[in-house]
């Protein structure tokens, strides 16, 4: 095995010269090396610096500050298939860290990537090894994957209409409103469930999809079909790309989107693959985001709000964007738990997203989100009060006694009217949304365009 240690000394002016700092190193050509281990050591009290890797060809994963270790061992495992969801690889691809990208080492110029994402006044001692080798490259494991929900059939084709809930919400023509979460993370990044746990815990909720979005790193993404398919759950592939002035969500299958480049570029990329960029929490603590860019997505319902569910600060940021009266050009509404651990006490679908979409499979609910189809409601269950959009009516279902509130206050009064009954139907024209639900306290319920 070859060892090599690298000795920095990072402060805050490092911090001020290059947010993202490459740690160069070299393997060597011919066959390359069998296994990679680099470790990353500094006073975690004193800064917080995150750890990537690249190699000479393309990005092979992030784990930001929720690891020190990485592996990637190149060599066959003993079977070829995912090892119940645990974010390890086996067979011909070898096997790595959740986060990093299995297979071949390629020889060339490597390196390890640092996030200065918190240094101080005073420089702080900071060790990289790197050691390659046949005795190198413990890839960790996981705890097993739970047990497939009893009953569970396939997932549905094109035109099903099953939901794991059942709840029988009207819908358009040929549509299903479908029950899920567009904001959760594994061990892939700084969650720490495994992606089979998480998958677990969703459709404990009752959710029919569910969106993988680890910071960063793609790497969960060739696991979500396999997973999805053992617990009859739509896993979307997503990845959160993290940057210290703001964060947003890449949905679809489209390849690493590089956070490290201008955010007018990811919505560029995005676009071209295909996929679907959501700005993320727009609003949260030290995360809101700071890019003067919009995309045509939204996450408006954040974990953070169920902090004061009477809080209007995300209504104020919808009327900077300049939705409201006389204005049809909000972005599409979506939420997100931001799950990262049920120590936390918010399970999968706090809150929900419901996607009007032709079936439960990942185009098709990809497909809802970008024509708009969307509600929220603060959790997925019967009799929780929804509010779904039916062509130009909204129903409210479940809300018996609750408050509609129409589009967004003009001169310090907005429209608001009592919902009486368990299932109403209201005319609603778009141009004078957005409409929510709340209760006689005016404690959020619900969120419709």
């Amino acid at each position: 095995m070859t060892r090599e240690q690298r000795r920095l000394r990072l402060s805050v002016d490092d911090q001020i010269e290059h947010r993202y700092l490459e740690v160069p190193f070299e393997l060597p050509p011919g066959r390359g090396a069998d296994a990679l281990e680099v470790t990353l050591a500094y006073d975690r009290d004193a800064a917080v610096i995150d750890l990537g890797c690249r190699d000479p060809e393309r990005w092979r994963g992030w784990s930001g500050g929720a690891r020190s270790r990485f592996a990637i061992d190149a060599r066959p495992g003993p079977a070829g298939h995912e090892s119940g969801g645990t974010g390890r690889t086996a067979g011909h691809d070898g096997r790595a860290t959740p986060g990093y990208e299995p297979g071949e080492l390629v020889p060339g110029p490597w390196a390890v990537v640092l996030g200065l994402h918190k240094l101080p006044a005073e420089p702080v001692d900071v060790t990289v090894t790197i050691a390659t080798g046949s005795d190198a490259g413990r890839v960790e494991d996981e705890p097993p994957a739970p047990p497939p929900p009893s009953g569970s059939g396939p997932m549905p084709t094109a035109g099903a209409s099953r939901t794991r809930l059942g709840r029988d919400l009207p819908a358009p023509n040929g549509l299903t409103w479908y029950a899920g979460d567009l904001h959760a993370h594994t061990t892939h990044s700084d969650g720490t469930l495994s992606i089979a746990q998480l998958a677990a815990a969703a459709v404990g909720r009752g959710l029919d999809f569910l969106a993988v979005t680890d910071h960063n790193t793609v790497s969960h993404h060739a696991h979500l079909p396999g997973v999805g398919a053992v617990y009859d759950l739509c896993l979307l592939p997503g990845q959160e790309v993290t940057t210290h002035a703001g964060h947003a969500n890449a949905f679809g299958d489209i390849g690493w989107v590089d956070f490290r480049r201008p955010a007018r570029q990811w919505l560029s990329d995005v676009e071209e693959r295909g996929g679907l960029l959501s700005v993320n929490h727009p609003l949260q603590d030290d995360c809101g985001w700071q890019f003067p860019v919009r995309t045509p997505f939204l996450e408006l319902w954040h974990i953070s709000w169920f902090l004061d569910l009477t809080a209007t600060g995300p209504w104020a940021y919808l009327r900077a964007l300049g939705a409201g009266e006389g204005s049809t050009g909000h972005p599409v509404f979506l939420g997100g738990s931001d799950f990262h651990t049920p120590d936390l006490g918010f399970p999968p679908g706090t809150p929900t997203t419901w996607v009007a979409a032709q079936d439960r499979t990942p185009e098709a609910i990809l497909d809802a989100i970008r024509h708009g189809r969307t509600a929220i409601s603060r959790f997925p269950g019967p009799g929780e009060p929804v509010l779904v959009r039916v062509g130009d009516d909204l129903v409210a279902v479940d809300a018996d006694g609750t408050v509609l509130v129409e589009g967004l206050p003009d001169g310090g009064t907005d429209r608001r009217r009592r919902v009486r009954g368990d299932r109403v139907t209201f005319p609603a024209p778009p141009e004078r949304g957005p409409y929510r639900l709340e209760a006689a306290d005016r404690t959020l319920l619900a969120i419709s365009a």
